[in-house]
């Protein structure tokens, strides 16, 4: 898709905003009234917003983000209300349809930054604990919530165990309870906890440093390599991983990086 369609469809879009601001790409939630809730169309959105940034040559690091008060308060109810009407094939399509979105941040090129500035509950606290790093609020308040409703947190799971583990998972997924921000760094959920009033500028410093000083190809197969050896034996990962380190090796990233340390020379990623 070139620069022209991608502008175009980014600018059909009614709950999802997309952005660059030297080279930090920021997605937003622009649901507010409904404390940018997830329907459909809201995660229909985010896709397109996502793969827009990931094809986008300006964009090199990921910043999601939302407007309002809250960050995002899961599934909207009008939705679930909607979804009870659905048979078992309508909700499988609408549940893979979540599921690729997960599935999509998780595996994108791209660093994805969330920037949490209020609670994350259920489907939202998904989001947030999908991307690879989180800044948030001593305010905020994180939580998987499925249980109290009769409902499971099937998809954020996967991502979940593999992110802080079974027996925090089991506290936050089979308890449904709520946790406080302190709490959620702790387990981490995520990395890092600061004043609301720095909050923007923290993320933003923080996005600018990778985009400064990390290499985009480096950043992009080493985010690769976490989502794939996991699911590896000890053998086949680390045959995998020295296959990488020889591909990595001839890479001109590699070659422009290591010539600038030999020579003492500052690089400019």
């Amino acid at each position: 898709m070139n620069d022209t369609a991608n502008a175009t469809e980014m600018q059909t879009m009614e709950f999802v905003h997309y952005e660059v601001n030297e080279r930090v790409g920021y997605i937003t939630l622009a649901r507010a009234e409904k404390r940018n809730a997830l329907n459909h169309e809201v995660v229909s959105e985010l896709k397109r917003a996502f793969a827009t940034a990931e094809d986008d040559e300006t964009c090199k690091v990921i910043v999601l983000r939302a407007e309002g008060s809250v960050f995002c308060a899961g599934a909207d109810l009008e939705y679930l209300q909607r979804l009870q009407q659905y048979d078992y094939h309508e909700n499988l399509l609408d549940s893979t349809h979540l599921m690729e979105l997960f599935r999509l941040i998780y595996t994108l090129k791209k660093v994805v930054i969330a920037q949490i500035h209020g609670h994350a509950i259920a489907g939202g606290c998904g989001l947030a604990a999908i991307c690879d790093f989180g800044f948030t609020v001593p305010e905020a308040r994180f939580g998987y919530t499925e249980v109290k409703i009769g409902f499971i947190p099937a998809i954020v799971k996967v991502f979940l165990l593999r992110k802080i583990g079974e027996g925090r998972a089991k506290q936050l997924l089979l308890t449904g309870d709520l946790i406080k921000a302190e709490e959620a760094e702790r387990f981490g959920l995520v990395n890092y906890v600061v004043p609301a009033a720095e909050l923007e500028a923290r993320v933003f410093a923080f996005a600018r440093k990778l985009c400064a000083e990390n290499s985009r190809q480096a950043m992009e197969v080493t985010k690769e390599m976490i989502a794939r050896v996991q699911g590896m034996g000890l053998e086949e990962g680390l045959q995998y991983a020295a296959e990488m380190n020889a591909v990595a090796r001839g890479s001109e990233d590699c070659h422009r990086g290591i010539a600038a340390f030999l020579n003492k020379e500052p690089m400019k990623w």
